[in-house]
C-alpha cells in the first residue's frame, strides 16, 4: 500500500527544471526516485541537497524502516549534468566546491542513516550514478544493467565516493581497471566481484529491491544500525579495536528491548515446533 511521506514531504519538490527528487511510502519502506528520464536521470546540486536532508530527516522516523533509491524511467542515473559542469567551468571554483560538498553529506547520510538503503539500478549507473548506487548498503541490478566510472572519459577524477567505494570492495587491479578506463560494465560482471547483491530480469530491478526492503524492514531496526556502523568503521580500526566495538554493540544489544522480545518469541513452543519441522539449521 503506498502511503504519503509524514513531516518530509516538503523537502523533495522540483528543485531545478527537469530534475527532481520524489519521495513515497510504501508501508515502513521510503522510496527515492531520481527523476530527469529526458536526460537519463543527471542529478544536480539541488537534488544532492534535497536528498540528503530528507535522509537525515527520515533517520529519525522509527516507521521508516528501509529505504530503496531509484530511477525513473529505464535508466538510474547517467550521474552529472555536463551541461552545468561547463557552464561551472566559468564561474568560481568555490562554488563548486560547495557543490560536491553537498553530493559528499548525500553520500553519508546514506552510510549514516539507520536503516538499510538499497539501489534498484535499471539501464544506465555512469559516473556520479555509479558513484552514488555503490555508496548504497545493497544493490539490486536488472541483467541489462550497466556501470561504468565514466568520469575519466571527460577528463575527470571521480567524486562521491567512487574510488573509495570501489577499493574498499575490490582488489586495486580490478579498481583501477574501472577508474581508469571508463568501459562500461555488465550488472553480471560486478556481480562476480560481490559489488551488485542480486541480479534480476530487465524491469524488475525496482520491484525487487522493494520486496527485500521489505523483508529487511520487519528485521529489528537497533541492530541493523548497529551492523551498518560496524561494518562502516571496520576499514578504519586494527582487529582488536574491531572487535571492541563489535563487544559494545552486541551487549548494547542483548540488553535492548529488540533482542528480549525476538529471543523470547524464538524459544517459544510454537517456535520451537516449527523450527523441528524445518530440520536443523545447518
Amino acid at each position: 500500500m503506498t502511503t504519503a511521506v509524514p513531516a518530509i514531504t516538503s523537502v523533495s519538490a522540483a528543485p531545478a527544471p527537469g530534475a527532481r527528487l520524489k519521495m513515497h511510502r510504501e508501508g515502513p519502506v521510503l522510496v527515492l526516485t531520481l527523476s530527469n528520464p529526458t536526460a537519463r536521470n543527471a542529478i544536480n546540486p539541488s537534488v544532492y541537497r534535497a536528498a540528503a536532508k530528507a535522509m537525515r530527516a527520515t533517520s529519525g522516523f522509527r516507521t521508516v524502516r528501509a529505504i530503496v533509491l531509484c530511477g525513473e524511467g529505464e535508466h538510474f542515473s547517467g550521474g552529472g549534468d555536463l551541461r552545468r559542469l561547463a557552464r561551472q567551468r566559468k564561474l568560481p571554483a568555490s562554488e563548486q566546491h560547495g557543490h560536491i560538498g553537498a553530493l559528499h553529506e548525500w553520500i553519508m547520510a546514506i552510510q549514516e542513516a539507520p536503516q538499510p538503503v538499497i539501489a534498484a539500478v535499471e539501464g544506465a549507473a555512469m559516473g556520479g550514478g555509479f558513484s552514488l548506487c555503490l555508496a548504497c548498503d545493497l544493490i539490486v541490478a536488472a541483467e541489462d544493467a550497466k556501470f561504468a566510472m565514466s568520469y575519466v572519459n571527460v577528463g575527470l577524477s571521480p567524486d562521491g565516493g567512487g574510488t573509495d567505494s570501489l577499493v574498499r570492495a575490490l582488489p586495486p587491479q580490478a579498481a583501477l581497471e574501472m577508474l581508469l578506463d571508463g568501459t562500461p560494465c555488465t550488472a553480471g560482471r560486478l556481480h562476480e566481484l560481490g559489488v551488485v547483491n542480486k541480479v534480476v530480469p530487465h524491469g524488475e530491478a525496482c520491484t525487487t529491491a522493494l520486496a527485500w526492503a521489505q523483508q529487511l524492514a520487519r528485521g529489528p531496526f537497533e541492530v541493523q544500525a548497529r551492523i551498518k556502523q560496524l561494518v562502516y568503521s571496520a576499514r578504519g580500526r586494527s582487529r582488536r579495536e574491531q572487535l571492541e566495538a563489535e563487544r559494545e554493540s552486541f551487549l548494547a544489544s542483548l540488553y535492548g528491548d529488540e533482542s528480549g522480545e525476538r529471543i523470547k518469541e524464538f524459544l517459544s513452543p510454537r517456535k520451537k515446533q516449527e523450527t523441528s519441522e524445518e530440520g536443523p539449521a545447518t
